[in-house]
């Protein structure tokens, strides 16, 4: 029997369409296996997006930690010149700075023998980094008098609004009743995002329309909390640090105005600052300290590749302590600073 031309010629496409039905029907048996025995490990690693690194609450540091390693080795190899010369290179390069680093070696230097090898130089670091940094110092709980009034300051992109949404989460967790002041009017969805945070977290929120002056904002957001018997206030603010002048003009009127409706004024003012900003955060933190007062920093970011030794700088240099970390995106993603912990975090 003659077959006809144009099926002939059909043939090839005919054929890699059968192919393809039957490698669909192979995949599709296996896939139903595979959900019926369980993912595989390799599965399981793919669908859970990246690894998690360990390592405690400060595995954000393992580069920076890992960096640090890497200068550190060999320390008791060299003469104790060299030695020293290196372990102030190691912290500089994990954004100790400068003048901190400097100032921690001489420490170092006080703590261990001329011919002290790795092991030693390396306690003597630990050692020296724990004292500068001292005992953990929380963040304000319990208030004089109702409400706790928290201002919070930082850059944009800081994760400033993320930050006052978990303070928030953690506060109602404990029991208390919280109010949430949209001050960052200036920065667009800045409002929209703390009501989101708000809702998440169980807070109020007391909200103008954006462009609004952000002082009228939390002095209402003040009374309300007053007058509703709420435990805490957060206040959020802008954060156009490229426009200096005009924000530290903003906050210093946020402040004489918060004082108007609770004349103590805040009782904590926290700064949020990027983990990852390295040196950065160093002057962040000295211009804000003087123009409101800065009682603690929140850093953030750590669930990243954060270059953690400006903590160590902030506390030397400023006086400044670190009372929260960031760690992840999560409502519960915020812990209390440990000193310790950071320290063993970072030296390794």
């Amino acid at each position: 029997m003659d077959v006809p031309v144009d099926i002939l010629a059909q043939g090839p496409a005919v054929i890699a369409a059968a192919v393809a039905g039957v490698l669909a029907v192979i995949g599709g048996l296996a896939f139903a296996l595979r959900r019926r025995r369980g993912p595989d490990a390799a599965e399981a690693g793919a669908g859970a997006g990246p690894r998690q690194p360990t390592g405690g609450f400060f595995a954000g540091f393992a580069r920076t930690r890992e960096a640090l390693a890497a200068r550190l080795a060999g320390l008791g190899d060299k003469g104790a010149d060299a030695a020293f010369e290196q372990l102030e290179e190691a912290l500089i390069s994990a954004d100790v700075g400068v003048k901190t680093a400097t100032t921690v070696v001489e420490g170092v230097r006080r703590r261990v023998s001329r011919g002290a090898d790795g092991v030693a130089l390396r306690a003597g670091l630990k050692a020296e980094l724990v004292e500068r940094l001292g005992a953990a110092v929380p963040i304000a709980d319990a208030p004089p008098a109702a409400p706790l009034v928290i201002l919070v300051v930082g850059v944009n992109g800081s994760g400033k609004t993320t930050t006052i949404g978990k303070l928030a989460a953690r506060y109602v967790r404990g029991g208390k009743k919280v109010l949430l002041a949209a001050g960052d009017t200036f920065r667009a969805g800045a409002i929209e995002q703390l009501q989101i945070w708000g809702e998440r977290a169980g807070a109020q929120v007391v909200a103008h329309q954006e462009g609004a002056d952000p002082a009228a904002v939390i002095f209402d957001a003040l009374e309300a909390g007053k007058a509703r018997g709420v435990d805490v206030v957060i206040c959020d603010t802008a954060g156009r640090l490229q426009a200096q002048s005009t924000l530290m003009d903003q906050l210093s009127k946020v402040v004489r105005v918060m004082k108007k409706a609770v004349p103590r004024g805040p009782d904590e003012v926290l700064l949020v600052l990027d983990g990852t900003s390295g040196q950065n955060a160093m002057s962040q933190a000295r211009i804000f300290k003087a123009v409101v007062g800065v009682t603690g920093v929140a850093l953030t970011k750590l669930d990243g590749t954060a270059k953690g030794g400006v903590v160590v700088a902030i506390k030397d240099e400023l006086g400044l302590d670190v009372k929260l970390v960031g760690l992840g995106e999560g409502v519960d993603d915020l812990r209390d600073f440990e000193p310790a912990a950071f320290v063993e975090a970072l030296v390794g």
